[in-house]
């Protein structure tokens, strides 16, 4: 009798021990499945790639490293861990070219080839494919605009300027209808981690009082994201570049390295457009046509423009001026996105413009197409 009550105790405790190993189970289970992956790992599968795979930032005025990785067997595999969802871009070394991946402390997949790194598909995502939605509209009105834009050039040079300025027209419009498909994004998704990627994208179109707004609506998780910080700050210069303010004065080298103030040019004209552009920038040489055809209407009655470009290459500057006619003045130091006039005007991103008065007060900015005309007839006319 003793024996089997013994026995019987002994099953309990076994029972109470199995119930709590079982709870124990449970309650890994449960933590691990909830608890956040603390870093990314990206699996990089790129087809003709040697060498290693470079992972990198934008930093505020230099690219950043984040992550190297040796490609084995076409694989590499890149490590680390991000504050909050951001662009990054990967690229091999010894290679120029660069793709976006907007990385996540997940597991991501990179795959294509090393020969077009534009068009690699990226899984694991989340932002990434929030991005590539906006942005794939976007690359095909961007193709569209270039290949009208070559129209126009070719319409021009032949002659036919009624169909060259109808083509510019196009160009025009849908150069901002991408602008306009990036600010809906900001504003119809302010808790995505990809409309920081956008809202810098848009902002050098935007007056102070718009990007506030864009800025001010966002949600709070995006104070985080540098880029906002950046923008935040850029905001305040802007705020000194605004329309109504006197225009900040610099002194830069002409291409035969003569020193040219900018007070001293818009000091001999009714109005002076103050144009920053490049030799590599595509919109910026779509939108020439239209600047030289504003100038030429214009000129007489006191309208110039004077270039500033962010260029690194002399040869490449001049030729551009050469082919796009731009007959009036132009200065660089050839420093790229730290051309000291850009910076002294928040600019980073072209074209950009501003339109001064002989005293410098600025009365305009960011004008383009048939609305730099326009604003330039109801200066002058």
């Amino acid at each position: 009798m003793i024996f089997y009550l013994s026995g019987g105790i002994h099953n309990d405790i076994i029972f109470t021990e199995m119930k709590k190993f079982f709870v124990l189970l449970l309650m890994v289970a449960f933590f691990a499945c909830n608890q956040k992956q603390k870093g990314f790992e990206i699996k990089v599968d790129l087809k003709g790639a040697e060498g290693q795979v470079l992972l990198e930032k934008r930093g505020e005025s230099q690219w950043v490293p984040v992550d190297t990785a040796e490609i084995i067997n076409g694989v590499a595999v890149l490590k680390g861990q991000v504050d909050v969802p951001e662009d990054h871009y990967l690229s091999v070394l010894g290679q120029r070219g660069k793709t976006i991946v907007f990385v996540e402390n997940k597991d991501m997949t990179v795959q294509g080839n090393i020969d077009s790194l534009e068009q690699v598909v990226i899984t694991g995502s989340e932002t990434h494919d929030e991005y590539l939605k906006v942005n794939d509209k976007i690359r095909e009105i961007g193709e569209q605009y270039m290949e009208l834009y070559n129209q126009a050039r070719e319409a021009a040079t032949s002659g036919d300027t009624t169909r060259a300025t109808q083509l510019m027209q196009q160009v025009e419009e849908m150069y901002e209808s991408a602008n306009t498909m990036q600010e809906d994004f900001v504003r119809n998704n302010p808790a995505s981690f990809a409309t920081p990627y956008f809202l810098s994208r848009v902002q050098h179109g935007l007056d102070v009082e718009e990007l506030d707004e864009l800025v001010i609506n966002l949600d709070p998780q995006l104070n985080a994201v540098p880029s906002i910080v950046q923008l935040k700050k850029r905001l305040e210069k802007l705020r000194t570049v605004a329309v109504g303010q006197i225009a900040p004065d610099f002194t830069m080298n002409d291409p035969d390295g003569n020193p040219v103030k900018f007070s001293e040019v818009y000091a001999q004209n009714e109005y002076t457009l103050l144009d920053f552009w490049a030799a590599w920038c595509g919109p910026c040489r779509a939108e020439n046509p239209n600047i030289v055809a504003v100038f030429n209407e214009y000129k007489d009655k006191g309208f110039s423009v004077f270039g500033v470009s962010l260029d690194r290459e002399k040869d490449a500057w001049l030729k551009a001026i050469e082919d796009d006619n731009l007959t009036w003045l132009h200065v660089s130091d050839l420093a790229y996105w730290k051309n000291a006039a850009a910076q002294l005007y928040a600019v980073n991103s072209i074209p950009s413009s501003l339109i001064v008065d002989k005293n410098g007060k600025i009365v305009a900015k960011n004008k383009r197409g048939e609305e730099l005309r326009q604003t330039v007839s109801e200066l002058l006319d």
